[in-house]
């Protein structure tokens, strides 16, 4: 199991851009796939491991590479939901779990939560692109201190909001080292009111840790919003694979609450504790 690690953010931030091409993708600043891709095979930085995967062209490789360095279709999805029915994220905890791009995280934290925590399997994918678009997304306009928004040559122009990074945790690592992480760390740590994790139930391997760190993770009376397609081939999960695996252990109700019906069947999903 990969160990669980925290990454700060260095104290001139401005640092984790540098080298990095941004782009817009859903309306938030992203740093560009292609550049890190190519600086790993380059050798410039990384897991030796990933990089590996990235030579290899490969999405997905279990125990290795779980697919951070990619926007996940799904992702999009439970961005759209949220936008949707305006869920407010403003003063609770909110944790973006498998977060790749952390593109879910950073939209809680412009929607004013207390606090965002980030986590994804690879350290590189938290290194290389989270926290560059984390800081990237905490940019303020001098004059009015409001958060920067596109045009992307405005990023230049603007400064880092260091009360915005420091709502912010960032974790590398297998979901139960985390958690365990999390919850015997020096540091005072809250439950999460929110979880917000999008495809990340494709293997069903996974599902007893996922699980765990669901259940140890929330908060009482929180919710998790998890976003999947209906069906993983190749790898073997899906939705109706883990709803049954939920049902059977008898912690968390669920509720569909969207069905994206284009293509493959897409689903977002509401988990709380059954009796909370």
């Amino acid at each position: 199991l990969k160990a669980a690690k925290e990454h700060h953010v260095p104290k001139d931030a401005n640092q984790i851009l540098e080298n990095k091409t941004m782009e817009m993708v859903a309306g938030l600043y992203s740093v560009k796939i292609s550049t890190v891709e190519k600086q790993l095979l380059d050798g410039l930085h990384g897991e030796d491991l990933v990089s590996k995967s990235v030579l290899a062209h490969s999405d997905l490789v279990p125990g290795v590479y779980e697919g951070g360095l990619k926007v996940w279709e799904c992702t999009f999805d439970l961005l759209g939901y949220c936008s949707e029915t305006e869920m407010q994220f403003a003063d609770k905890t909110v944790l973006d779990l498998g977060c790749g791009a952390g593109l879910l995280g950073i939209v809680a934290l412009r929607g004013k939560a207390k606090e965002v925590h980030f986590q994804d399997y690879n350290s590189t994918v938290i290194e290389e692109v989270t926290l560059p678009n984390t800081v990237a997304n905490c940019r303020v306009d001098g004059d009015e201190g409001k958060i920067s928004k596109p045009p992307s040559k405005r990023l230049k122009k603007a400064k880092c909001s260091l009360d915005l990074l420091a709502k912010c945790r960032f974790f590398s690592g297998e979901w139960s080292k985390v958690s365990q992480l999390l919850l015997s760390g020096s540091k005072p740590f809250s439950k999460y009111d929110l979880i917000l994790t999008s495809e990340t139930i494709y293997n069903p391997d996974y599902y007893g840790a996922l699980h765990d760190a669901l259940s140890q993770l929330l908060a009482e009376h929180g919710r998790v919003y998890l976003a999947s397609k209906a069906h993983y081939f190749g790898v073997g999960g899906g939705v109706p694979l883990f709803e049954k695996f939920i049902e059977e252990r008898n912690v968390f109700r669920t509720n569909t609450v969207k069905i994206i019906d284009k293509g493959l069947k897409r689903f977002i999903i509401e988990m709380a504790f059954k009796y909370s």
